[in-house]
């Protein structure tokens, strides 16, 4: 076994096995206690929510309480390793949503790989929750499956694996276009890798501005175009209309590489071909499609990002599905719309124009952060992320009209969700 390896399994076994443990948050240390607790004092709240389901926000604690859920069929860079084998991961995301967020999560592990019978697992459960996180979940099901859950369920239904990438990506290209002087309507952008994150990447790039003409997807046999055989419907309607065949064809003058495939895709020569001040975003895991030392040393102009904390620009959902859920949560809302994953990336990249408070910079060490070419997103550890993106999140939610308990003192939002990360920031 590697170093690596020794210290993960330690860490996973180490005292109380696993990563989450669930705690009371009344007291039941007396005989009323447990009489309010448990029986005959329960049955009142369960009367209430009986007569009103709305009162279940109010008396359990489903307004703070998100479902992890999987089947394990797409495990981080690892592939279909069964329900089982996807636990450590949903437990891991478990402990990221309660350390940044202060949402209590549930990790379930379903074992069906049905798409319709899996979908029907998750409906049948959700109403315990006040939202669900779908995570590794292979595609194309994982975007049939999170269509028809949202159909059918009334809580915010979210596959991290699609949206958290899209959404970071997205804060990323905004800024990075910005500091090289390049509109989104006039960039050329090449994706590798056209699986959850890369279609749903490539959707909301088109969102924020990327034009449609100047979008091209690749995966493993070469362009997706107009036509090509046996393509899904999301293929579809990302295919373009360009005579290139192949990613290195492809890359000729473009202006942004987007990354989620494999190790060294991208080589040498083919950043060379593209456009001046090239945006490289290699999100391979955990090696990307070029390092970022060959990146650098074949092109000063770069700006590169990856998924690794190691190195500038980390582009990781982190910054993404605690706050979003977060802002979701505390409005009670009944689904995450696109205007609130918009929200969500433009707050994140306001937040990166901001000085960096000394407090972030010893969390990494002392080391300075400034907006530039190699600081285009807010860092993990800086605790202004949940006040500028679920507070962005939470307003979307309620410009939609999909929120059941709107904010209006914004300012006094803030000031709770800094009381409330407080302890975990001190």
């Amino acid at each position: 076994m590697d170093n690596l390896e020794i210290k993960a399994l330690k860490y996973h076994e180490e005292g109380r096995p696993g990563k989450l443990e669930v705690i009371p948050s009344k007291p039941c240390r007396k005989a009323e206690d447990l009489s309010l607790a448990y029986t005959p004092g329960v049955a009142k709240a369960v009367l209430r929510i009986a007569d009103n389901p709305q009162d279940s926000y109010r008396y359990t604690s489903k307004g703070n309480l998100v479902a992890v859920i999987s089947n394990g069929t797409a495990i981080l860079g690892l592939g279909n390793r069964g329900a089982l084998a996807s636990k450590p991961v949903m437990e891991g995301k478990g402990v990221l949503f309660k350390r940044f967020a202060d949402i209590d999560v549930f990790d379930i592990e379903v074992d069906e790989a049905d798409p319709d019978k899996f979908i029907e697992i998750v409906r049948a459960i959700s109403p315990t929750f006040g939202g669900i996180n779908l995570e590794d979940i292979k595609g194309p099901e994982c975007f049939y499956i999170e269509n028809e859950l949202k159909k059918r369920c009334d809580i915010p239904v979210f596959h991290d694996d699609q949206h958290g990438t899209a959404i970071i990506a997205s804060a990323a290209l905004i800024n990075a276009a910005e500091i090289v002087g390049k509109k989104l309507e006039d960039m050329k952008v090449v994706f590798s890798g056209a699986g959850a994150a890369g279609c749903s990447t490539a959707k909301m790039f088109l969102m924020m501005g990327v034009r449609k003409e100047n979008l091209i997807m690749t995966d493993i046999d070469g362009v997706i175009y107009k036509g090509r055989p046996n393509m899904n419907k999301v293929h579809e309607e990302l295919a373009t209309s360009s005579p290139v065949r192949t990613l290195r064809e492809a890359l000729v003058g473009a202006d942004m590489f987007m990354g989620v495939s494999a190790k060294g895709i991208l080589k040498s020569d083919m950043l060379l071909s593209m456009a001046k001040d090239p945006i490289v975003f290699a999100m391979a895991n955990p090696d990307p499609e070029i390092t970022y030392e060959e990146a650098k040393a074949t092109r000063s102009d770069v700006i590169m990002g990856t998924g690794r904390s190691d190195y500038p620009n980390q582009i990781n959902n982190i910054l993404g599905f605690p706050f979003i859920f977060r802002g979701a949560l505390d409005v009670k809302a009944t689904e995450i719309t696109e205007n609130m994953k918009k929200a969500a990336a433009l707050a994140l990249a306001a937040l990166a124009k901001e000085e960096v408070p000394e407090e972030v910079k010893k969390a990494y060490g002392g080391e300075d952060f400034s907006f530039g070419r190699d600081y285009v997103v807010p860092k993990p550890f800086d605790p202004r992320v949940i006040e500028w993106e679920a507070v962005a999140v939470a307003k979307a939610a309620c410009e939609d009209g999909v929120a059941r308990a709107p904010i209006t003192d914004w300012d006094g939002y803030r000031k709770s969700l800094r009381e409330r990360m407080k302890r975990y920031w001190e």
